[in-house]
């Protein structure tokens, strides 16, 4: 009896930590071989707009696994019409090699979502789940992966296997838009990005800069946690608004806003890699609180990238922690973040009509607001917060 492995996905588009993966696979499982199944169109999700094609796809997948033992690539689901259900996958599996042990391959969250899949019991007949997980990652998920496995085990008399992650984290969510910002070197394979370069896809060839703002509205939205698109566009709206009322130029505040947070769903890993790509300076602050860096990543990435001016990228920089003797378009982004519609906590009205009558005041109460619930969680202070916090009391006292 020979074991085999079924890996499926979009693989839009295939990653180092895909093939990584592959290979920590056939190692703890010891398997004869590894089918990877691209999708022609995942059940679960939609594919990205402006995703390459399924036979672009699979060509990319076929490079990123070129010379490796025991991985072959099947594109039966590519042939198939409609919805890519994994239970016609596995049976049409089991019917080819019905005297051999197949292993489904899937993540944690796949594994927790999967007595909704389409025909479980039928997946569950013919194979065994073999689950991705990181054992030491978090606590509260391991119980639940263990949950779910004794659900499914009485459910659907399913044989469950947990394999211990000992692969980087890394999705292809994220490898799309280090693509954006052409600092995916790490993420793909040398051929396979020289091919998505030469062939300018993910939008590769495109020129994002100087764009007129609708433009680039889309486009910085689609970059964005679609979670953080509500924000976005509320931070957009404010920024906009408080320029006209306190005479800065509300077409650069709109900018400011829409591109505020464009580097905020990406990870540690590739805030440092951006840091690194674009010169920017950390400290040990910075990288142990590394959620910090978008601001500075995003101002990189608005200058690089969008070719936005000085006063964008200032102002983006400075939008999460602020400085000492801010400029009006720093203060102005600065306190829009904060307090956008979408924004709900104790004294956020108080400072909403601050900004109407004295904007240096709202930032005031902002920065001590700031520093107030971090002192209460027990959190460190980032020393530039405090620095603003005191020069605009210092500034005050002088009035």
């Amino acid at each position: 009896m020979g074991r085999i492995g079924i890996y499926g996905g979009s693989f839009n588009p295939p990653h180092v930590g895909h093939t990584l993966a592959m290979r920590e696979m056939v190692r703890a499982l010891d398997l004869d071989r590894l089918i990877l199944i691209p999708a022609l169109a995942p059940p679960h999700k939609k594919l990205e707009p402006g995703s390459p094609d399924a036979e672009t796809r699979l060509e990319l997948l076929r490079l990123a696994t070129e010379g490796m033992e025991r991985v072959v690539i099947d594109d039966q689901e590519l042939r198939r019409d409609g919805p890519s259900y994994t239970s016609d996958t596995v049976h049409a599996l089991h019917k080819r090699y019905p005297d051999d042990r197949l292993y489904l391959l899937m993540g944690t969250d796949m594994f927790l979502s999967f007595d909704s899949w389409h025909e479980p019991e039928k997946i569950c007949r013919h194979a065994v789940l073999a689950v991705v997980h990181r054992e030491t990652a978090d606590p509260d998920l391991t119980a639940r992966m263990q949950e779910q496995a004794e659900k499914l085990r009485k459910q659907f008399d399913a044989e469950v296997v947990v394999l211990d992650n000992q692969v980087e984290d890394m999705s292809s969510t994220e490898t799309r838009r280090m693509l954006h910002f052409q600092c995916a070197d790490t993420y793909l394979a040398p051929r396979l990005l020289e091919y998505i370069r030469q062939n300018g896809l993910y939008r590769t060839a495109e020129n994002w800069k100087n764009l007129p703002f609708e433009q680039l509205r889309k486009i910085s939205l689609s970059l964005h946690d679609p979670k953080r698109v509500p924000h976005v566009v509320g931070c957009c709206k404010t920024a906009a608004r408080l320029a006209r009322r306190w005479g800065a130029d509300e077409a650069i505040a709109a900018r400011c806003g829409i591109l505020h947070d464009v580097t905020k769903a990406l990870g540690k890993r590739a805030q440092l890699l951006l840091c690194e790509k674009y010169g920017i300076m950390t400290n040990a602050f910075e990288r142990e609180h590394y959620k910090l860096l978008h601001s500075r990543t995003g101002a990189a990435v608005a200058r690089h990238i969008f070719g936005e001016c000085d006063e964008v990228y200032n102002a983006i920089y400075w939008h999460t922690t602020g400085k000492a003797d801010m400029t009006l378009m720093e203060k102005i982004l600065y306190i829009s973040d904060y307090m956008e519609p979408q924004r709900k906590f104790d004294g956020v009205e108080t400072l909403r009509e601050l900004t109407e009558r004295d904007l240096d005041a709202a930032l005031l109460c902002g920065f001590e607001m700031s520093i107030a619930l971090l002192e209460s969680e027990g959190k460190a202070l980032d020393r530039y917060t405090v620095e603003a916090r005191d020069y605009l009391q210092s500034e005050r006292t002088k009035e």
